[in-house]
């Protein structure tokens, strides 16, 4: 077990959470993963050059920049669609949870047509899916804007008759509209649900009491490294007090992989999946998450279902669009055994179809 429950104000949920993780085997039980977050077109651009060179530290509070890029792509998109198409893609029938506009009818059945359960979207009268552009410099930093569009709406989502058939085993909470976030959040606690907290790109959006009630008493917490720092400092608790606080934290290091830690003080460094090529970093996290839960779901431990969130996470790096990319079984295979050895690719194996 990660830890035995400990006296906190979030007592009994925090202890029942942790009582059914196991940090050698991940899996909390059978059933289904909804996925709630932003569901989004992407525009995706790329710079030639390093943004870093057109910034100047001591007029950063004055920023006005234009950047001249090389071209432009036009991708499916949003957190939890990114997160449940990969998820559908290893053999799971996650539900997506979120707000979409009278424009999504050709999103809706791509993300069917790869295992993904659209029963419980929320289709809003007036306004448009959410749209995201992001542009990408030679370092793989990115500057990036949101546009919520139906998203906005997605508060008004109840998750208790998407639960109804008992068989719910974790709610993933991703970025969205901050209000759907919170509310999801609560009633995932008030039906007795796990959740995993994945606030990312909102949290510089987001209070110090709303990003602690976000992640106050997660199954799972994911956020990359920057990301963590942004939340350490939103919140206002160490690093320890806010993994003592959840079941799993997961933060993802980029091209070094990620770490592991749960609230006993046991970290776990797993490798990234050596790329072929550098395409496009956008969606990266994501399929990490994919993977990931995908593991977790299959009953792999949490190193296992980390190595395959890696190799999901590589794959999108080398494709142009958090949905293009493909999965070969016997390549995968492959690439697994180079990276993490036999007994990891061994194991991992049955999520990789035939």
């Amino acid at each position: 077990m990660i830890c035995e429950e400990q006296p906190n104000p979030r007592g009994r949920w925090l202890g029942a959470i942790r009582k059914t993780i196991n940090f050698e085997r991940g899996r909390m039980s059978a059933g289904t993963t909804l996925v709630t977050g932003s569901i989004a077109t992407d525009h995706l651009m790329r710079f030639p050059g390093k943004f870093a060179d057109s910034l100047i530290g001591t007029h950063l509070d004055r920023v006005s920049l234009s950047f001249l890029v090389d071209d432009l792509v036009t991708r499916r998109g949003g957190v939890a669609a990114n997160i449940a198409f990969g998820m559908g893609v290893l053999g799971l029938r996650p539900v997506i949870v979120g707000a979409v506009g009278t424009d999504f009818a050709d999103y809706r059945v791509w993300l069917e047509e790869h295992g993904v359960d659209c029963t419980a979207l929320y289709e809003s009268a007036t306004a448009a899916t959410a749209r995201f552009t992001c542009t990408t410099d030679s370092d793989q930093c990115q500057i990036a804007s949101f546009y919520p569009g139906a998203m906005s709406e997605a508060s008004t989502i109840k998750l208790a008759p998407v639960a109804a058939s008992g068989d719910v085993e974790l709610v993933l909470i991703g970025a969205n509209d901050p209000a759907a976030m919170l509310a999801h959040t609560t009633e995932a606690r008030e039906l007795g649900i796990p959740f995993a907290a994945d606030p990312s790109q909102q949290l510089p959006r987001l209070g110090r009491d709303d990003c602690r009630a976000l992640v106050d008493g997660a199954a799972y917490l994911f956020t990359n490294e920057y990301e963590w720092e942004l939340l350490a400092k939103a919140t206002g608790w160490s690093d320890q007090e806010i993994t003592r606080r959840v079941g799993l934290r997961v933060t993802t290091l980029g091209g070094d992989g990620c770490l592991i830690a749960s609230s006993d003080g046991t970290e776990t460094k797993v490798a990234a999946v050596p790329s072929a090529e550098i395409v496009d970093p956008t969606g990266v996290g994501d399929g990490f998450r994919a993977g990931f839960l995908a593991g977790i779901s299959h009953g792999l431990a949490a190193r296992r279902a980390a190595q395959l969130g890696a190799l999901i996470a590589t794959l999108v790096l080398e494709t142009s669009g958090p949905q293009e990319w493909s999965l070969v079984p016997q390549t995968a295979l492959a690439r697994l055994t180079e990276a993490y050895g036999e007994a990891a690719a061994t194991e991992i194996r049955p999520l990789l179809g035939r």
